[in-house]
């Protein structure tokens, strides 16, 4: 697999990323955004490739993907599932402080 540099930016959430800039701020090869996405594991379900667009919230997701693939030499099934968890996990602490609950 090529190697990229990592590039540290924020991505505001009406911002939206190209397959070759997304994959890039991954420091992925495009082919593996591609295989996500086909997969169901990333993006929202749009066929089109050239119509492709990545959100923060895709991001965020990817690079968890991809830390639980490479780190830990997780299938793409289980590191999906893994980033499932985290963000039901970040939602209900989400919902916690909105209810006014003291998180521990």
């Amino acid at each position: 697999m090529a190697e990229y540099n990592a590039i540290e930016a924020e991505v505001l959430d009406d911002a939206r990323l190209t397959l070759e800039e997304f994959a890039r701020a991954c420091a992925v090869e495009r082919q593996w955004v591609v295989e996500r996405v086909e997969s169901g594991m990333l993006g929202d379900g749009t066929r089109y490739l050239s119509q492709w667009r990545f959100t923060s919230h895709d991001l965020t997701r990817a690079r968890r993907l991809r830390q639980m693939e490479f780190d830990f030499d997780a299938e793409p099934e289980l590191a999906a599932l893994v980033a499932d968890l985290f963000e039901e996990v970040d939602h209900l602490r989400g919902r916690l402080r909105a209810a006014g609950l003291k998180l521990e």
